[in-house]
């Protein structure tokens, strides 16, 4: 939407969380470690740049855990999954520091990780604002049948904010409608616009072959970029007809990724769960 003068950009996004999403599980331990497996694990990496270590650092007051992270998500695709694994990291660790007795630390602090990781805390469909510390809850968001789709093409978020040609953009109106359902949360999104996906696009080209692999399958309402890209979603009526596009679409392009998944709020999903 904007940006500061300290560089920061502005957004103003609607936010909702997948079914599909990577799997965290922590154990106390000496020091802070990570195992990873999992069919996109390969190319995540394991050292201090890692968000989950990152997180992990700010409960210095810990002895330490051992992180063991199935990764489902492609990475730098655009849909937040190294965010949610961070957000995941903390809800484990706040639970671990609260039992303990330990200083938990402040949430703010996630915000110089990443814009995306403080709506990851609750999973909640959200409207963000702000560098992604205005968070505010859509209760009423319908749940969204939805497909999505990443080329195997890696995308970093600050080279597609860097492509940018114009940074002065319209927000979405300052009071949203009231959505009675899916098909008119639809009819209001094709008036909306992502503003990463020219950029992204140009840097990308193979963003518009996707989008037009989802929006050409029957009974699709709606084919867009995420994120930063590279992964598009599309948006359908059921979630049978996003399974019916995601395995015509797999026959075409069997190197893709390619899910079919429910969009909305997932906060109870995504709480931690002692064993």
């Amino acid at each position: 939407m904007g940006q500061r003068s300290d560089g920061y950009h502005l957004l103003d996004s609607l936010v909702a969380f997948a079914t599909v999403g990577d799997q965290l599980r922590a154990q106390l331990g000496g020091g802070f470690s990570l195992e990873m497996q999992g069919p996109e694990a390969a190319t995540v990496p394991k050292d201090a740049s890692n968000l989950i270590l990152q997180v992990a650092n700010l409960f210095d007051q810990l002895p330490g855990a051992f992180f063991h992270l199935i990764k489902n998500l492609p990475v730098s695709s655009g849909i937040g999954g190294g965010s949610a694994d961070a957000a995941a990291t903390y809800r484990a660790l706040s639970v671990v520091a609260g039992e303990a007795g330990i200083q938990i630390p402040a949430s703010e602090t996630l915000l110089k990780l990443g814009a995306d990781v403080p709506m990851c805390l609750t999973s909640a469909a959200a409207r963000v604002g702000g560098i992604g510390e205005q968070i505010t809850p859509m209760e009423s968001l319908p749940a969204l049948p939805a497909l999505l789709v990443n080329p195997r093409l890696e995308i970093s978020t600050p080279t597609v904010f860097k492509a940018m040609t114009t940074r002065q953009n319209m927000p979405m109106p300052q009071n949203l409608p009231t959505f009675r359902d899916a098909g008119d949360l639809t009819t209001w999104l094709r008036g909306q616009r992502n503003d990463l996906e020219p950029a992204a696009s140009q840097l990308v080209p193979m963003i518009g072959i996707v989008k037009t692999a989802i929006s050409t399958q029957p009974d699709c309402l709606l084919s867009r970029m995420s994120g930063s890209g590279a992964t598009c979603f599309g948006l359908f009526p059921t979630i049978s007809a996003a399974q019916n596009a995601a395995a015509a679409i797999s026959r075409s392009y069997p190197d893709w990724w390619v899910k079919p998944t429910e969009l909305g709020t997932q906060t109870e999903r995504a709480q931690p769960r002692p064993s």
